[in-house]
């Protein structure tokens, strides 16, 4: 399956704990990572300095469903089920 147009929702919805160019701490769930262009598309993909997490989330017709809303649920799902115990 192909990345949807215009989505973005794997950049935004979960957190990522290790550091990404201009983010050294990582970005907290919920928050659009500042490596997204204006169409949504990874500004470091294929490069080595792209996070390992980033790399391993692709995309899949359970989490990204048939919209950018869908796939921004299930990832929030996912984030909030596996959080931490002192985040839930």
């Amino acid at each position: 399956m192909n990345c949807r147009d215009h989505c973005g929702a794997c950049c935004t919805a979960p957190s990522i704990t290790s550091p990404i160019p201009g983010m050294p701490n990582g970005k907290p769930a919920g928050v659009r990572c500042i490596q997204l262009d204006d169409a949504n598309r990874c500004r470091i993909f294929g490069q080595p300095e792209r996070p390992a997490f980033c790399g391993g989330l692709q995309p899949s017709a359970e989490m990204c469903g048939d919209s950018r809303a869908h796939a921004m649920r299930w990832l929030g799902e996912l984030e909030r089920i596996t959080a931490p115990q002192e985040r839930r």
